[in-house]
């Protein structure tokens, strides 16, 4: 149990609470689903509560919560294009999903979803199915079109578009590994820094003396993981707009 406690890598184990099975599939239900459900239920019940009584001049959480909704839409208007914002809801949910899950995961005890790559594949892979389904219920074989670049010389075609086909295969791999990586680092840096300032502490007058290096580094590195949780979600949402642009505008580029 104590070997837990300084295991940085512990933080992220999946543990059952209601083990489930279904004709041989494991449907238990994990931490891991309880911290997607509670995302969910926090960033659901901020917005209604901020928004449900709408006043003339906002408060500070209608202010968040307008802002937010101002920030989206503005990202996906610049990424997309007017006709992009049909997706308005799904971007912004993807947004505050992956944000309140990033910030619950900064609670100490708490778990983490964001740190599963197969949580983050999961999301990547469902904006990259959207891209496609999408594309081609708009375009038809005309989405096809985004891997043919203009002005590309005939001989030079195959090998284009050969990378082109790669370069979007490799998007729900890329999208989802970022995430995971910076969340998953960050935490067990955290994590190390914390528990050398556990360790020092127990070694008297000298040892508390030498914890306040790995004591500043810690409180450093909580700021840097508040400021990293903001900045992935925007990032994913970014990236989320762009790739949304290559379904409305499969030529645009």
């Amino acid at each position: 149990m104590a070997g837990d406690k300084v295991d940085p890598v512990h933080q992220f184990v999946v543990n059952k609470i209601v083990p489930i099975e279904i004709g041989g599939i494991d449907f238990s239900f994990t931490n891991s689903s309880l911290f997607m459900v509670a995302a969910v239920v926090l960033a659901t019940g901020f917005l209604y509560l901020t928004t449900s009584q709408r006043g003339l001049i906002p408060g500070r959480l209608q202010s968040v919560s307008e802002l937010s909704y101002e920030f989206i839409a503005s990202m996906l208007r610049e990424g997309a294009g007017s006709h992009g914002m049909k997706f308005f809801p799904m971007v912004f949910s993807l947004f505050m999903f992956v944000l309140t899950a990033n910030l619950l995961g900064m609670v100490p005890y708490f778990f983490t979803v964001t740190s599963q790559i197969i949580v983050t594949f999961a999301l990547a892979l469902f904006v990259i199915l959207t891209v496609v389904v999408y594309g081609f219920y708009k375009h038809g074989f005309g989405f096809l079109g985004l891997f043919v670049p203009h002005g590309v010389p005939g001989a030079l075609l195959p090998l284009v578009v050969a990378i082109e086909v790669i370069s979007f295969l490799s998007r729900p791999i890329s999208l989802s590994v970022r995430l995971f990586a910076n969340m998953l680092a960050g935490h067990i840096t955290l994590k190390v820094f914390a528990g050398f300032v556990a360790t020092l502490s127990t070694l008297g007058a000298v040892g508390i003396g030498g914890a306040v290096l790995p004591l500043a580094m810690t409180v450093a590195l909580t700021g840097l993981e508040f400021l990293v949780a903001f900045l992935q979600a925007y990032v994913f949402a970014v990236l989320t707009c762009m790739y949304l642009n290559d379904a409305v505008h499969p030529g645009g580029h």
